[in-house]
């Protein structure tokens, strides 16, 4: 089949960056004998033909191919062949009629369809992989006769009879899902399809993982047929899955004394071996780390490839992410997305889980608890302490993750401050004050995420180990990130250091290697103002370089010192007149901020109002207050023609400057814009605390807000949902209390 490749006009048939010329190398590449070729081949035809999942003509001309080597029991890679077919057919099969796509050349393609019939027609081909002996063959041959067989007797027929073949848990709770996947989309297969998994779900003969993949995958078919006793059963079927805790080995971190046993639960350096990532099931979640974990400087040899470290830092993140490793780990995923809104159910599921003496089963609930806490309102205070618990000495790689997770939590994580201020004393008790800079990556990533955490939450405990990190300059930029959250108290630490990595920054680059932004950031947050001298010199730096956003965030740091600043206005004053916008609005916002000129001041900002940062100049505008008089003409104007967060700025400076005058107006634009884009709310609400009892009629969407269960806004983080919470609260409290007799 593959001396028929000539044959095709591949060149007119495009793909993701043009011209499809290189498709006949890459299925070439796919059978020969050099493995470094395959993993190029493969590479290269998911990354154009197949880029994001799309499918294009030369994809489906490619098909045939691509069959012919699953087909030959020569091809070196077939799984990986058979994984791309597969790859290919779910995304055909998921586009339906409303999801348009276009070829490159602009006209209207057909590709997803014309995959989708071409693999049907060859599903026989998927029949023979489900009985291959190679287990990756098999299992994209179970999947595939689920999704292209159209007969759906005869599917569940093959599938059924899959089922005692298979000894290995992976292979059987997808022999379970997809018969469940079947029922879902073929509605001939669902009566006989749900009947089978009730069959297996109470069959007590059965093993535990098939009863449980039965349980979960009936409950996918039927949401609506889940009873009070399905969760209950599936915990159960869990305990029995995992194995018993004297087979684990493992101890808690005792938080209340800060005792641990890292010394003698951390493998030895050389015993951090690399993962295996793609594998379903990784006995030792604590085993795995990163690609390069065998680098004992970390991310630090990206500097060396002038990668920015946060950079490199992000595709391990990203290497992580989505990472498997117990078998149910799929299975459990799909329970929760069943159980949805039933949140008290989920959370008893997630006990079991994040409480089980199987490591593997522990570490991958991390993730799912995450999900729950971001997507659900209430008391998590339960998930959070058995996140907390997750910090157990003889699981870093765990450790890490669930510290992590907790840092996303914001506030919600505060239950946990105790575990993690113990943690990270038994850390350095056992490894050494210089355990952030540990040479052992496991260990070393554990504790800099727990010191994160522990920072964010405003702790002076997390205080040592960043001094280390700062002094060191291993993972620097870690410890500058949170450095800020320590506030006012620690700025005698901190500001001299973080003010010597300033100075060291090379700013004459876009990506200065430590992250200028997040030293400014710092500095500002610390608020001390011997940093003013340094920030007005990375400002002078920044425009020597013409590097005019770092030098717009010197400034609002700048800003952020107020009158302590003063001394920077010869510096500031010239840039108010700057060309370039963003330049010109810090450098105004930061005039204002130091010298307090509202004559000077307002105008500059008045002009701005008709710029692309109207918002922003208006929020600067607020903080003048009545002196900016002369804007309010124009403010009230972008009530009406501003985008939403302009007329959301306009109306909170409106407010802040004219007061009562602009009532009706002001609270109209901030109600309308917040049902427009939830994303306003947090702004908008701190306006109407400002309003006190004029904002009485915003009550019934305040009340209405806190009503609502779920998280909301894409760009919303569990912590500025929460103080969308408190400001409701309050709004709602000040008031009852004002309507009250």
């Amino acid at each position: 089949m593959i001396n028929d490749l000539d044959g095709i006009d591949w060149v007119s048939l495009g793909h993701a960056y043009g011209p499809g010329g290189e498709i006949p190398g890459w299925l070439r590449g796919m059978a020969d004998p050099d493995p470094d070729v395959r993993h190029q081949s493969f590479a290269g035809f998911y990354s154009a033909a197949h880029h994001q999942g799309d499918v294009y003509p030369c994809t489906v001309a490619a098909l045939p191919f691509l069959l012919g080597l699953a087909d030959d029991p020569a091809t070196p890679d077939r799984a990986a062949v058979t994984a791309l077919l597969l790859s290919i057919g779910r995304e055909a099969a998921d586009r339906d009629d409303d999801d348009i796509r276009f070829a490159p050349d602009g006209t209207e393609s057909t590709a997803p369809a014309d995959a989708m019939a071409l693999l049907r027609a060859r599903a026989d081909a998927f029949v023979r992989y489900a009985a291959d002996p190679e287990e990756g063959v098999r299992r994209a041959g179970i999947e595939g006769v689920g999704l292209f067989t159209a007969d759906a007797d005869r599917a569940l027929r093959i599938l059924c009879d899959r089922l005692p073949a298979e000894s290995g848990t992976v292979e059987r709770l997808l022999v379970i899902r997809t018969v469940a996947d079947l029922a879902l989309r073929l509605g001939a297969a669902r009566p006989a399809a749900t009947a089978w998994l009730d069959t297996l779900a109470q069959d007590t003969a059965a093993d535990p993982d098939i009863r449980l993949g039965a349980l979960v995958h009936r409950a996918r078919c039927a949401p609506q047929d889940v009873t009070a006793d399905t969760v209950p059963t599936a915990i159960d079927l869990l305990h029995r899955l995992a194995p018993a805790p004297e087979e684990s080995g493992d101890q808690g971190c005792d938080a209340s004394t800060g005792g641990c046993a890292c010394a003698e639960a951390d493998p030895a350096p050389d015993a951090e071996a690399d993962p295996a990532p793609d594998a379903p099931a990784d006995p030792a979640p604590d085993a795995p780390d990163a690609p390069d974990a065998r680098d004992p400087q970390g991310t630090q040899d990206a500097a060396n490839q002038s990668v920015p470290p946060q950079i490199a830092a992000a595709f391990e993140d990203l290497d992580r992410h989505g990472r498997v490793h117990a078998p149910t780990t799929g299975l459990l995923e799909a329970f929760h997305e069943v159980l949805d809104a039933r949140v008290p159910e989920r959370t008893a599921l997630l006990t079991a889980q994040l409480d089980s003496p199987d490591p593997a089963t522990r570490h991958d609930a991390v993730a799912m608890a995450k999900e729950l806490i971001g997507s659900r309102r209430g008391d998590h205070t339960g998930l959070v302490l058995l996140l907390a618990r997750c910090l157990r000495p003889r699981e870093p790689y765990t450790t890490a993750a669930a510290a992590e997770a907790l840092r996303s939590l914001g506030p919600l994580a505060e239950p946990a401050r105790e575990a993690l201020a113990g943690c990270v004393a038994a850390h350095r008790t056992t490894h050494g004050p210089d355990v952030w800079a540990s040479r052992r990556p496991l260990l070393r990533r554990a504790h800099q995420e727990a010191v994160m955490t522990l920072a964010r939450l405003g702790d002076p405990r997390a205080l040592p180990s960043l001094l280390t990190g700062l002094d060191g300059g291993v993972d620097a930029w870690r410890a500058v990130q949170v450095a800020g959250s320590l506030g006012p108290a620690a700025a005698g630490e901190l500001a001299p250091r973080l003010i010597r990595h300033l100075g060291d920054a090379d700013l004459s680059t876009q990506w200065p290697g430590m992250g200028a932004g997040a030293l400014l950031s710092a500095l500002a947050a610390l608020g001390d103002p011997a940093a003013v001298p340094a920030i007005t010199r990375a400002v002078e730096e920044a425009m020597g370089h013409d590097q005019w956003p770092t030098a717009a965030c010197a400034l609002d740091a700048l800003a952020s010192f107020g009158t302590a600043a003063a001394s920077a206005l010869e510096t500031v004053r010239p840039l108010a007149d700057a060309e370039d916008v963003d330049l010109r609005l810090a450098a105004t916002g930061a005039l204002w901020a130091l010298e307090r000129d509202p004559l000077d001041t307002v105008p500059r900002l008045r002009g701005l109002l008709d710029g692309y940062r109207s918002h922003q100049a208006a929020a600067v505008l607020a903080t003048i207050g009545p002196p900016a008089a002369a804007a309010v003409p124009r403010l009230r104007e972008l009530l009406t023609t501003g985008d939403t967060w302009t007329r959301v700025h306009a109306a909170t400076a409106l407010w802040d400057i004219a007061g009562e005058t602009g009532t009706q107006a002001v609270l109209g634009a901030l109600l309308a814009a917040w049902e427009t884009n939830d994303t306003t709310s947090n702004r908008v609400l701190a306006c109407l605390l400002r309003m006190g009892p004029a904002a009485a009629p915003a009550l019934p969407r305040i009340e209405a807000e806190l009503a609502k269960p779920h998280r909301e806004g894409f760009f919303r983080s569990i912590a500025a949902d929460e103080e969308v919470l408190r400001l409701c609260r309050t709004v709602q409290e000040r008031l009852t209390a004002v309507t009250e007799p």
